[in-house]
């Protein structure tokens, strides 16, 4: 796997990490999500005009990850208004690589040499820990088994368009495709949108916060263009899964601006998941 390749994914890791602690700690989630993703495609719009939309071949593939989003948009809002950041985020980022690798060999035809099956392996095995934290720490407490369940939908739908757009961006420009996947998403759930809360609403939330949806919204789409860059690079199994380091920055976030644990299972999990990069950067 090229090197450069690693370096994009671990910039889009920090960028990805970023936006969804200032998610985490808005008030309307979904609102902010909303305005976030919508005013983060207008910045990057005007560059169309230089770079084309992506060519006409790929737009079924395009609209579909669209439809795709808008589900993770809607499920990501509802698991984070109600279940613990450090639950629900490793847990849908830490299975996702699993599900992008079968679907890249099945649907994308790819082929994983021996080395690659073994970093993914280790890469998945270091992300389940650091997600599993919270269980081996308060064994005496049930699972929150709703935040469990949203995260494993999540984990779906994120290898899910994460495979459409990995195949899409080997056949067009990573950069117009993925500015307008991020402006169909607001734009065709906007009727939703305000009939479920109204424009007062929706402009309320946009200047208490405007600051907090702007900062999400750029580093949303940035992070996403990041990481299609490197699909273009590399195989999508492997990309999915160095990708998910975000996973170690999750759990560091939410014990540093949180207030959540850390725990020796944690840096446990970020040891194996650098294990893991290691042999799929060298082996891959």
């Amino acid at each position: 796997m090229p090197i450069i390749a690693i370096v994009l994914l671990f910039g889009s890791a920090v960028l990805h990490t970023t936006w969804n602690l200032l998610l985490k700690q808005a008030g309307e989630k979904y609102i902010t999500t909303w305005w976030a993703v919508l005013l983060g495609s207008v910045m990057f719009l005007p560059f169309l005009f230089f770079t084309g939309l992506p060519q006409r071949e790929i737009w079924p593939l395009l609209l579909v990850s669209v439809l795709v989003e808008i589900a993770y948009y809607l499920v990501l809002s509802t698991a984070y208004r109600d279940d613990d950041f450090s639950l629900v985020y490793p847990l849908a980022r830490g299975t996702a690589p699993a599900m992008i690798a079968i679907w890249s060999v099945l649907f994308l035809g790819e082929k994983l040499t021996r080395g690659g099956v073994i970093g993914l392996v280790v890469i998945i095995l270091g992300l389940l820990i650091v997600g599993g934290g919270n269980f081996f720490q308060r064994r005496r407490d049930v699972p929150h088994l709703r935040g469990i369940l949203l995260g494993l939908l999540l984990a779906l739908l994120i290898s899910i368009y994460s495979t459409i757009d990995g195949a899409a961006v080997k056949k067009t420009a990573a950069f117009p495709y993925a500015v307008m996947i991020f402006f169909l998403s607001p734009v065709l759930t906007s009727p939703l949108i305000l009939s479920r809360y109204g424009w007062k609403i929706l402009t309320n939330e946009l200047k208490l916060n405007r600051v907090r949806i702007l900062s999400i919204g750029f580093l949303t789409v940035s992070a996403y263009l990041v990481a299609l860059a490197a699909y273009g690079l590399a195989p999508v199994s492997y990309t999915g899964a160095v990708r998910e380091v975000s996973v170690v920055l999750g759990a560091l976030a939410g014990w540093r601006f949180l207030g959540e644990r850390l725990g020796v299972w944690r840096v446990l999990g970020s040891v194996v998941i650098f294990c893991g990069i290691l042999i799929v950067a060298f082996f891959g």
